[in-house]
């Protein structure tokens, strides 16, 4: 084995230097970079803002009703705006008229459990109102758990996606 030193000339580090054209492709490659980087940073903002699985209109399991979900603010709320009935609209506990009565308020992206949402919903027969969860199951369809204190010990409805109509004074077809 030959010593390093005894072949460089003295003050050589025994580090190649880079040959010109590397230096210039690696150069080219660093400013093409820097040019396409605001082109993919939107995407990825973009995919970051994507919208909830759960926005939309669910009609409940009874098929009695529809429920449109959306923004409130910072927040998810949902309010009915379709319901099934015959004669005249059903009212609430208080007598107000259920059609677009906000039911589902306060939902907030639950930080323990990616695409699942915590918030309240309201029963307009008794006007009591619950902790809830929403998520979208692996089929597609919201799941709605309504408790008092903790998940364990309560209800779970399952709701599907509604791309029908409504009509006048929220009545379902």
């Amino acid at each position: 084995m030959q010593d390093s030193k005894r072949d460089n000339p003295p003050g050589h580090t025994g580090i190649r230097p880079v040959p010109r054209q590397v230096r210039r492709a690696g150069a080219a490659l660093c400013a093409m970079a820097m040019m396409l980087a605001p082109l993919a940073m939107p995407a990825a903002s973009h995919a970051r803002a994507a919208e909830p699985d759960i926005i939309g209109r669910w009609m409940t399991k009874d098929h009695d009703g529809v429920f449109e979900i959306s923004h409130c603010g910072q927040e998810i709320c949902g309010h009915l705006v379709g319901l099934r009935y015959e004669t005249e609209m059903p009212r609430d506990k208080r007598g107000e008229v259920e059609c677009n009565l906000p039911m589902l308020n306060g939902f907030t992206p639950d930080a323990d459990t990616p695409g699942h949402w915590n918030g309240r919903v309201t029963d307009p027969d008794t006007g009591h109102v619950y902790h809830a969860k929403l998520w979208v199951s692996q089929s597609g369809d919201l799941k709605l758990r309504g408790f008092v204190a903790v998940p364990l010990f309560g209800e779970t409805e399952t709701w599907s996606r509604y791309t029908g109509t409504i009509g006048p004074a929220c009545k379902l077809p």
